[in-house]
């Protein structure tokens, strides 16, 4: 149960581990029990990763009600959708690496004994995956959920909605307070589903 984090905190030479260990929190019956890391991909980057944190807590609550000890951290993400058509497109696939190595280094150095990885995007899921596989240890993915869509004139509309009322306007089929209307839709909603996020959290939950 505790085959890692063993070798970080037991014993009278790690006492300087546990030392920072009870900076952040831990109580003397913590370090008896195996640690589990939950890796948040939280940020305001997107509106695919803005509530992860809550979900992260939510996890980290329930693992210490059930003979564990969480210690969420987090990682970055990227959104093509904002970068689209710009430089920023550079970095969007290469992140799946980053986020990979960044939650492999993360729980490689701190010797958790399981991962709890928690995904909203298409960029961070499959990074999650790579990690947990590299890693070889009892883990956990936690698939965000798809977000909703907003509602103009009726109709749902998303993301791909609004790139598409771009292409519309340039092509003078509607007008600029059209093209307005429906990005003040997306932006009060503050949601726009990805189909290509939604068919990667199926793949996830099958394999």
């Amino acid at each position: 149960m505790r085959k890692y984090s063993s070798m970080i905190v037991d014993g009278k030479d790690r006492s300087p581990s546990r030392s920072m260990l009870r900076a952040v929190g831990f109580k003397d019956k913590d370090f008896k029990l195996p640690q589990i890391g939950i890796a948040s991909t939280w940020s305001m980057v997107t509106p695919c990763n803005m509530h992860i944190n809550k979900l992260a807590e939510i996890s980290a609550k329930s693992i210490d009600v059930n003979g564990g000890k969480s210690i969420i951290f987090n990682t970055i993400t990227v959104s093509d959708g904002i970068s689209m058509g710009t430089e920023g497109m550079r970095y969007s696939l290469v992140s799946r690496e980053v986020i990979a190595d960044s939650i492999e280094t993360v729980v490689g150095c701190e010797g958790f004994d399981g991962l709890l990885a928690i995904g909203g995007c298409d960029k961070n899921m499959p990074a999650c995956i790579m990690s947990m596989a590299r890693l070889n240890r009892p883990s956990i993915f936690v698939y965000g959920g798809t977000i909703l869509p907003g509602s103009h004139n009726s109709k749902n509309i998303d993301i791909v909605s609004v790139f598409e009322a771009v292409g519309s306007n340039a092509n003078r089929k509607i007008t600029n307070k059209e093209l307005l209307n429906a990005f003040h839709q997306i932006i009060k909603t503050g949601k726009g589903p990805e189909e290509q996020k939604s068919s990667m959290g199926c793949s996830i939950k099958w394999k």
